[in-house]
């Protein structure tokens, strides 16, 4: 199971001789339509992935300068005494929330903002971003007696904002779907993996319809999955020449020696000149944030654009935040934990914290501790080594602290002595460890960085009990460390607060 989708030997191209006539990508086997509507250069701008961002950017800020401005404007606001300070102030206040709307994906073209969980996490964004703000204006008038700040005024326009930047990106997003139906993804490939990738994207929420291409005639006309899948086609040079109007993207699923110089020039020209050329590494990463396994190889850590480094002052600045931050927690939250400790105790027998033997990075061997919500320490005692859905070992007690993420609370002791962060893979029992780096390949790079209470496999795929589950959520795991940044870090934040109040643990 594992083999077949992490091996890049496993694609079943079939070589054939290179035919008299020109090849089949080379054959216009439609003509070009006349175009119409737009013309190139518009639409090439419009259809660009950054114009969706630009134009929320611009109501961000034209919303919230109108905004600010009437409601200081109808309650008399006297915060400054002239207007520079309040155009200062305000551009402030406007880099903190497009910050924090760009970090949950506010700008990206991509993102559903229709959905229920982009809302939460938005309304989440800008609650930080008022927090934010609200500490760099008021710590600033505290050094000018002349400066009257405005709660109110603040609070108000924060409010307001909300509703307004969501109603407008639902409206935007409407249109932006409807406009990439009309359009679809040239996929150049018919072998394997262009089948696995079918396969993925037909799981996925992308609505845009694939066009599979390929320069084998012999391919050309069957179908890529069997019945009910897209029609192989041939005739790529007309398809390359009619990108503008015709296709979102163009994305390679084939391996790079069955292309041919001609088109891989030519697909470089694409990609600098007109139309975003995915590889499907780069599709995974951009649409779906997570890394496919077929790509990764041994020398996967070694190529260049890792954001991790030994070198990097990010991965420093994160140890001081961790010893920090997790001293912080662990002081606030002692009512919350000795309350806990009580309620475990009160209703089920056995201790209510407990040790398990878990791997981290280097492959280090540590004891994490938390809160216990079964009625078996560590659930083994039976041979399953999972938590499996409406477990009957997991106590009444135990499934709320799962499903508020408060049975982790004692891994802040963890983070503050250094064998765990706040944000990183999961830290994993040592005998799931074994299990999965035999049957897993690459399953130790995981073990790159340190395993953290919370991660990007954690907010974005739900508990796995199975060895398949182990595998997708590695791919997760695997983005996380190629992207290792405050940014992505200060997402999963936010999208771990999004699942405490939303009760979507387990």
């Amino acid at each position: 199971m594992f083999a077949q989708e992490s091996s890049k030997s496993a694609q079943t191209d079939v070589f054939v001789e290179e035919p008299i006539e020109a090849p089949a990508w080379e054959n216009r086997t439609q003509p070009v339509p006349d175009r119409v509507g737009p013309t190139p250069i518009i639409g090439r701008v419009r259809d660009h992935d950054w114009t969706v961002g630009l134009l929320y950017a611009f109501c961000d800020i034209f919303c919230w300068g109108l905004v600010y401005a009437f409601v200081g404007y109808v309650r008399r606001d006297a915060f400054f005494v002239s207007a520079i300070e309040f155009v200062l102030v305000d551009c402030i206040t406007l880099i903190v929330i497009v910050q924090a709307l760009y970090i949950v994906g506010g700008y990206n073209r991509s993102t559903e903002t229709r959905g229920l969980t982009y809302t939460a996490e938005h309304i989440l964004a800008v609650a930080a971003a008022a927090v934010i703000s609200s500490l760099l204006i008021y710590s600033s008038a505290a050094y000018d007696a002349a400066m009257k700040p405005s709660r109110g005024v603040l609070l108000i326009s924060f409010v307001l904002f909300i509703p307004i930047s969501l109603l407008y990106r639902r409206f935007f997003r409407r249109t932006i779907v409807a406009s990439a139906a009309q359009r679809a993804f040239l996929v150049i490939g018919s072998g394997e993996l262009a089948t696995q990738f079918y396969q993925a994207y037909k799981q996925s929420p992308n609505q845009q319809q694939l066009e599979f291409v390929d320069n084998d005639t012999a391919r050309v006309g069957s179908t890529i999955a069997g019945e009910g899948s897209p029609t192989i086609q041939g005739g790529i040079a007309a398809k390359l020449t009619d990108l503008d109007r015709r296709y979102s993207g163009v994305i390679l699923a084939q391996s790079v020696d069955r292309l041919g110089q001609d088109l891989i020039e030519r697909l470089v020209r694409t990609q600098f000149q007109r139309t975003r050329v995915y590889t499907l590494e780069s599709f995974y990463e951009a649409h779906w944030r997570h890394v496919p396994m077929h790509t990764i190889d041994p020398f996967w850590p070694l190529q260049m654009g890792f954001q991790l480094a030994r070198i990097s002052p990010y991965h420093y600045l994160k140890r001081l935040f961790d010893v920090v931050a997790s001293a912080l927690l662990l002081v606030i939250s002692s009512p919350l934990i000795i309350s806990t400790w009580c309620l475990i105790r009160l209703t089920s027998k056995g201790p209510a914290i407990f040790g398990q033997l878990r791997v981290g990075r280097e492959g280090h061997r540590f004891t994490a501790y938390k809160f216990r919500t079964m009625t078996e320490s560590n659930g083994a005692d039976d041979g399953d080594i999972y938590t499996r859905e409406n477990d009957a070992r997991v106590t009444r007690t135990g499934k709320w602290l799962r499903k508020l993420r408060l049975d982790e609370l004692p891994q802040l002791w963890n983070v503050l002595k250094g064998d765990m962060s706040l944000i990183g893979p999961r830290a994993e029992w040592e005998k799931c460890v074994e299990r999965y780096e035999t049957k897993i390949p690459f399953y130790h790079f995981r073990h790159l960085v340190k395993p953290g209470i919370t991660g990007w496999a954690q907010v974005n795929y739900p508990y796995g009990d199975s060895e398949e589950d182990a595998l997708n959520k590695l791919q997760y795991d695997l983005y996380y460390i190629r992207h290792y940044s405050l940014k992505l870090d200060a997402m999963i934040v936010l999208k771990t607060v999004h699942t405490m109040l939303f009760g979507k643990g387990r």
